[in-house]
């Protein structure tokens, strides 16, 4: 049998954006950056982006920190909803809050999303082949994120909806041969000055 080693994939939501999403903000610059810092010294093999352009500033940000990391577009990483769930498999009492989540988002977003998800499944998820262990960031989005956190804890599929993650705050998931994955950490925001977490977050559920 090939022999496998252990990933640790490393998640990032990008730093805060303007309105209109399509740049970093101030404080967005400033998240990305202090997200680099806090990356020295992890042997990352490689940083993968959204190919939106907030994800792909927050990418170049966190990679001038660092020593060398390659930077790769990858679609897998970018902005959709990555299942769209039936009422049926919802609880009864948030059903109604969930879908009206779910169906504002755009028709691309839902359409294409969940072949999205499969795919990111695929390229950044499970054991690695070989035997060194491999160290990755993803640098994206809140729900795909959310994905594959629940992924992680073999959650129903629609459980990705309610899992939010601060701008620029970091996940790291562990997949190990012949292990269930292991959540290292989620949403940590220790690198981040107070003034800079909880952004991105729902207002109702800051801490």
């Amino acid at each position: 049998m090939p022999r496998e080693a252990a990933r640790h994939l490393y998640l990032a939501r990008h730093g805060e954006a303007s309105p209109d999403g399509d740049a970093l903000t101030d404080n967005g610059r400033r998240q990305a950056r202090l997200l680099g810092e806090r990356l020295r010294g992890v042997p990352l093999s490689a940083i993968h982006h959204g190919p939106l352009p907030r994800t792909r500033e927050t990418a170049r940000l966190v990679g001038e920190q660092l020593d060398g990391v390659p930077l790769f577009p990858s679609e897998p990483a970018g902005d959709y909803v990555p299942y769209v769930p039936a009422r049926a498999e919802l609880p009864t009492e948030s059903a109604d809050r969930l879908l009206r989540f779910v169906e504002a988002q755009p028709l691309s977003e839902r359409e294409h999303g969940p072949a999205l998800a499969r795919a990111a499944e695929e390229r950044f998820t499970g054991p690695v082949p070989g035997e060194t262990t491999r160290h990755e960031l993803v640098i994206t989005h809140n729900f795909l994120i959310g994905w594959l956190v629940r992924a992680a804890y073999d959650a129903p599929p629609w459980r990705w909806l309610g899992i939010n993650h601060a701008n620029a705050a970091l996940t790291v998931i562990r997949y190990a041969p012949g292990r269930p994955p292991s959540v290292l950490f989620f949403n940590d925001m220790a690198h981040l000055p107070e003034n800079l977490r909880w952004t991105g977050f729902p207002p109702e559920t800051r801490a």
